[in-house]
């Protein structure tokens, strides 16, 4: 039996008012949404993901092309419901009693970001054949080390980058184990906020 959120899926046009609550509903500004929706009109969106769960989008992110280097994203925003964040749905569904020792082991699959994070990077690390083609080589994220972290990005190999963002808190999800030495321009909505 699997146990948490259903499989991730793209977003559907249909979707975009719910994925738009959600972001307002995540950050304390509407600036993540306004960043969606510009990457949306500006063509810059590579496709949008969402985990769902009874019915509801409960996890969601955006990946986008990189202006420059060529056949990288960025993955921006990322978003997770407030009420279900740190595996608190776990907590609040009925019928799964643990004892204290599973209680951590149970909690880990309901985690909705991590657990979208390690399917993006598992895609990226082990697919081939006739899917590669349409994954970026590289994911540029900008975020707390500690969290992307444990799920396959690496600051270490993004220690060369130039960025306009802080290197302490840029990582990347690269097949391999070379530290790339490229400069970093991000799409246009990224200086509109």
């Amino acid at each position: 039996m699997v146990v948490g959120p259903d499989f991730s899926t793209k977003v559907v046009e249909t979707q975009q008012d719910e994925v738009e609550g959600l972001l307002n509903a995540a950050f304390p500004t509407d600036a993540e949404a306004r960043l969606v929706r510009q990457l949306r009109a500006d063509g810059d969106m590579l496709f949008e993901v969402q985990k769902p769960w009874e019915g509801r989008i409960g996890g969601y992110f955006a990946l986008s092309r990189m202006r420059t280097p060529k056949g990288w994203a960025c993955l921006a925003p990322m978003a997770v419901r407030p009420e279900w964040q740190g595996g608190r749905l776990a907590e609040n569904t009925p019928n799964m009693e643990v004892g204290a020792e599973q209680e951590q082991a149970y909690r880990r699959p309901w985690r909705f970001g991590s657990r979208m994070l390690r399917e993006l990077a598992g895609l990226i690390n082990g697919v081939t054949g006739d899917l590669q083609p349409c994954l970026p080589e590289v994911i540029v994220v900008l975020g707390k080390p500690s969290f992307y972290g444990r799920c396959g990005f690496n600051l270490a190999r993004a220690q060369k980058l130039q960025s306009p963002y802080p290197l302490s808190h840029t990582l990347i999800l690269k097949r391999g184990v070379d530290v790339p030495e490229e400069r970093l321009i991000y799409p246009l909505a990224f200086s509109k906020l």
